[in-house]
């Protein structure tokens, strides 16, 4: 089931809700600079199929839930493009906001788009208020401490890093929150989807790991070789090439097998093994 157009609706709304008539022209135009192109809008992609396999009975809800994680999301990419970060030039295929615009621009977009993902949320919020609260405290977890995307960075601080626990906090942390969102914006507990959201996160960033080792940056859209450069934990490093290819085979595997009970529990198996032909690399498929 394609959402590309209704989450680049709720997108453009966002945003432009967000520019206002008589805020900064320039720091406006970064707003939308920094999530446009939209890329493949995996995690938001994740929520709303989670949500439709739930029933997805409150769309406006989940429609919230799919962009504020989405600008998270963005703001996310925003501030690690920084210097004191990875100094990256190119995301997406263009220059990274710091080189559009300027460092102080990139740090106030990123914050901008932090704040705006939980005004997208209270703003839904009194279309089931319950919900609402299941789905900032889901979103506010695994942005920060000590589960969220701020622990991931975190993580690339310290002398010795816990691989698991650092593609757990870097990069499941939006997944997790991506399940748990899409099954609590259509009324189900959300615990029970973590799982199945740290699955596929751990895929993702094996995958992701498996691209900065193999392809170039023509391929990727940004820099390759980053986490050598960087000297970043990777599960290349960790694995080797065959290796890494054969856990994130046995990491999808699992994550199907975690898809809790629900009405689109077929359909939404179904998703999560097309989305592992889409991950899995080119360069790395043929070697297990």
């Amino acid at each position: 089931m394609a959402f590309d157009k209704r989450i680049e609706a709720a997108m453009a709304a966002a945003i432009a809700r967000g520019q206002g008539s008589e805020a900064p022209s320039r720091l406006a135009s970064a707003l939308e600079y920094a999530v446009t192109p939209g890329g493949a809008r995996i995690r938001p992609t994740l929520l709303l199929s989670v949500a439709t396999a739930c029933g997805d009975d409150r769309p406006e809800l989940s429609d919230a839930a799919a962009v504020a994680l989405e600008l998270m999301h963005c703001a996310s990419l925003v501030h690690d493009d920084l210097p004191c970060f990875d100094d990256a030039e190119i995301r997406r295929g263009k220059p990274t906001i710091h080189r559009a615009y300027n460092e102080p621009l990139a740090i106030l977009t990123g914050d901008s788009l932090i704040i705006m993902a939980f005004e997208v949320l209270s703003r839904a919020a009194g279309s089931d208020p319950k919900r609402a609260v299941h789905l900032i405290t889901a979103l506010a977890v695994r942005s920060g401490m000590p589960m969220g995307i701020c622990a991931g960075q975190g993580w690339e601080s310290e002398s010795q890093i816990n691989l698991s626990a650092y593609h757990r906090a870097k990069t499941g942390a939006l997944f997790i929150a991506a399940t748990q969102m899409g099954a609590a914006a259509a009324g189900y507990e959300p615990e029970p989807w973590e799982e199945l959201g740290s699955r596929i996160g751990e895929a993702f960033q094996v995958a992701d790991d498996l691209r900065d080792a193999l392809c170039d940056a023509e391929t990727l859209g940004k820099p390759a070789g980053q986490d050598e450069i960087h000297h970043r934990p990777n599960a290349v490093r960790e694995y080797g090439v065959d290796g890494a290819m054969k856990r994130l085979k046995d990491i999808l595997g699992g994550a199907i097998a975690s898809i809790p009970s629900c009405p689109g529990e077929a359909m939404l198996a179904e998703m999560v093994r097309r989305y592992a032909e889409k991950i899995i690399p080119a360069q790395a498929a043929s070697r297990v």
